[in-house]
């Protein structure tokens, strides 16, 4: 890995600013509940923020109609098995800030929702998620060396919000050279990477780095292949955000799977309107 870490450290703390209110059905009291604002990691679940919002709200809420604690914007229920940094790129612009997210107790829509009933669920989830990008990156050389210490030290880091010791395993899952690989080369057999639009289901192409002569490709390669209507030229009006950013189409694809993936590994491309609200 072509190491930068100044670039993780600065993905990593990455932060959008939330307000959360009650949800109207929800208020027991005769006055509303004060808004609760927090800064939120974009690499995190939204799940692992969900007790500081309910201690919030708690006091507000009817013990008798309770339900799982689920989130909303816009009319869109969030779902917690995909990164807020994700959601917000997907659902919002930078400038709509604060992020205003409603929060229900009741009446969970479970067509449009899974239930989460722990974070078990989101450990596992999320460990799940890593080992199929180490398959795609390394045929799961990597993670299959790596002992379950390794593997708590990157959830613990993750949901502890240390970086240092989320690194300090994840590294040797980000490396492109491994003993015993072969062919020995700088760059990863595919690239895990989904592309996510409004309204339709995520495109997750096996893309490799490379092509048959070792040329380095790049993020408008990837579109090309995957999502055309996305590149600017054809005259849709669609960008391609990574963890916040719009890169140069020019921009290797190794390099952004190295520096812009989120926790899981994979690389999550939301592509959005120019000048619109997007929606999931």
């Amino acid at each position: 890995m072509a190491e930068d870490k100044e670039v993780l450290r600065e993905v990593w703390e990455g932060r959008i600013p939330v307000r959360f209110e009650l949800a109207v059905a929800d208020v027991s009291s005769v006055e509303p509940p004060d808004h609760f604002f927090l800064l939120i990691p974009r690499v995190t679940y939204i799940t692992l923020i969900m007790d500081k919002v309910k201690r919030h709200f708690q006091k507000y809420l009817q013990e008798s109609d309770r339900d799982e604690m689920w989130f909303e914007f816009d009319g869109q229920p969030l779902k917690w098995h995909l990164p807020v940094g994700l959601l917000f790129d997907l659902l919002t612009h930078k400038s709509t800030l604060p992020w205003n997210l409603i929060v229900h107790f009741s009446r969970f829509p479970e067509e449009e929702l899974l239930r989460c009933p722990s974070e078990e669920a989101v450990e596992s989830h999320f460990m799940a998620t890593i080992k199929e990008a180490d398959c795609l990156k390394h045929r799961s050389k990597v993670i299959n060396s790596m002992t379950k210490r390794d593997h708590t030290q990157l959830w613990t880091g993750l949901k502890s919000e240390r970086f240092e010791l989320f690194w300090g395993s994840n590294k040797r899952l980000m490396q492109s050279k491994i003993q015993g690989q072969t062919p020995t080369t700088d760059f990863f057999q595919a690239v895990p990477v989904r592309l996510y639009q409004a309204d339709k289901p995520f495109v997750q192409p096996l893309f490799r780095p490379v092509d048959a002569e070792d040329k380095q490709l790049t993020l408008q390669d990837l579109l090309e292949e995957a999502v055309p209507d996305a590149l600017p030229e054809s005259g849709i009006g669609l960008k391609a955000i990574i963890n916040g950013i719009e890169p140069p189409m020019d921009t290797s694809i190794q390099w952004l799977s190295e520096h812009l993936s989120y926790p899981d590994n994979f690389l999550h491309v939301a592509i959005v309107s120019s000048d619109e609200l997007g929606s999931l």
